[in-house]
């Protein structure tokens, strides 16, 4: 599933995200959702996000994880 649908994302999902200075290269960064951030129900480029690490980007990709062992 792509990030463009706000309605697809939850806390506590797995994506990947683009970051504001990786766009130019579309690097992707995996990590868990924390906040959402865009408030619009779509937006073209990917709904904006903070994952649980703190980063901040565009979901590009919504990904099947496994839970985190302890």
């Amino acid at each position: 599933m792509n990030g463009k649908n706000r309605s697809q994302i939850r806390t506590g999902l797995c994506v990947d995200i683009i970051q504001k200075q990786d766009q130019r290269s579309g690097k992707t960064t995996r990590g868990i959702v924390r906040d959402i951030l865009t408030r619009s129900p779509t937006h073209p480029h990917g709904i904006k996000v903070r994952l649980v690490s703190g980063q901040v980007g565009r979901v590009s990709l919504i990904i099947p994880c496994e839970p985190e062992k302890e």
